[in-house]
């Protein structure tokens, strides 16, 4: 792929994250139900790490400065960085055709680092630094949610990456 299409597709991945984080899902105090998740997932199978990891900070940088929810952390844009991260480094094969056994393992490893070690672990971790409240019923609050987002992500960008492959192939990778 080249450079301008690379940059091109992340300008619109980093809008979309902005748009489907901000405007598209719930968000409370403990915790978020949306679909941001996809972009990131799709700069990192398409762009690889590096990209997606700058994406996804990107995004929660721009969002938190136009759009806020609250107070700005850096701790939340930390966690958004090491999701991008995971997503590219576990995801990305380049330019190869993937099958879909590689693709459903990777997607499965993938989302369950994502949510377990980001958005369970540390994101709990800045609730309890920035809301003061005790450690381990944010845990407890927020498990359920966490647990049905694992499948509901990995099923989620099976069915749209299989939708999208002859897409991408024609006007990504030609």
């Amino acid at each position: 792929m080249s450079k301008t299409k690379k940059i091109i597709l992340s300008a619109l991945l980093l809008a979309t994250t902005i748009v489907l984080s901000r405007f598209l899902s719930i968000n409370t105090a403990f915790f978020s139900i949306g679909f941001s998740f996809v972009p990131i997932v799709l700069a990192g199978i398409w762009l690889g790490p590096k990209y997606s990891a700058i994406i996804s900070g990107l995004a929660d940088l721009i969002g938190a400065l136009l759009f806020p929810f609250g107070t700005f952390f850096i701790g939340y844009t930390i966690s958004a960085i090491a999701k991008g991260l995971i997503y590219g480094l576990i995801l990305y094969k380049g330019e190869e055709e993937y099958t879909d056994k590689w693709l459903i393992v990777r997607l499965i490893i993938a989302c369950t680092l994502v949510v377990v070690l980001v958005q369970f672990l540390m994101n709990s971790l800045w609730i309890f630094i920035t809301t003061d409240k005790a450690f381990l019923p944010i845990l407890t609050a927020r498990i359920t949610t966490e647990a049905i987002m694992i499948p509901v992500q990995i099923v989620t960008m099976f069915v749209l990456i299989k939708i999208l492959k002859p897409i991408t192939k024609k006007y990504l990778f030609e």
